[in-house]
This record gives C-alpha cells, sequence and structure tokens, in this order.
C-alpha cells in the first residue's frame, strides 16, 4: 500500500491526540486507540499515582499479554482440531 493509500486519523488517547498513520481502516484505527484510552483509565483508577508512562507501560504489559494468551489459546485449538481431523 503506498502512502496514498494509507489513512491519517487523530485519536485521543489519554487526553492526548495521537495521529495515526496506517494501512487499517479509520474505524478500526479509532477502535484500537479507544481500547488503549480504556485500558489506561482502568489501570489509572486502580493506580492514581502512576504517570503517564507508567500507565502506558502497563497498559503495553497488559495488552501483550492478553495477546499471548489469545496466540497460545488459538495454537491449543488449531492443534486439538488437526488431531481430530487425523481420526
Amino acid at each position: 500500500m503506498s502512502d496514498s493509500e494509507k489513512n491519517k486519523i487523530t485519536v485521543e488517547i489519554h487526553n492526548r491526540k495521537y495521529t495515526v498513520v496506517g494501512e487499517e481502516s479509520p474505524e478500526q484505527i479509532k477502535m484500537v486507540a479507544s481500547l488503549v484510552d480504556q485500558k489506561m483509565d482502568e489501570i489509572q483508577y486502580s493506580k492514581p499515582s502512576f504517570d503517564t508512562t507508567q500507565l502506558a507501560v502497563l497498559t503495553a504489559l497488559n495488552t501483550m499479554n492478553d495477546y499471548l494468551k489469545l496466540k497460545q489459546d488459538y495454537e491449543a485449538l488449531l492443534q486439538k482440531e488437526r488431531k481430530e481431523d487425523r481420526k
């Protein structure tokens, strides 16, 4: 995808505006930004003393942990399906 085909959208995360450029649809970019904002708000609610950097790092750690769990679950499901197909 060329630069002219990329979407450029401004989103707000944790009361700061960010311009995001990517191949994903504007709706997808907005949804991802909203989820990041929600996760940061959730963490800040439980730890109000954290600064933005701490919130961002903990959000990234939580998100990557969730991603890895889903990836492992998906791989396990694929393996189970392959075993059943062999029967």
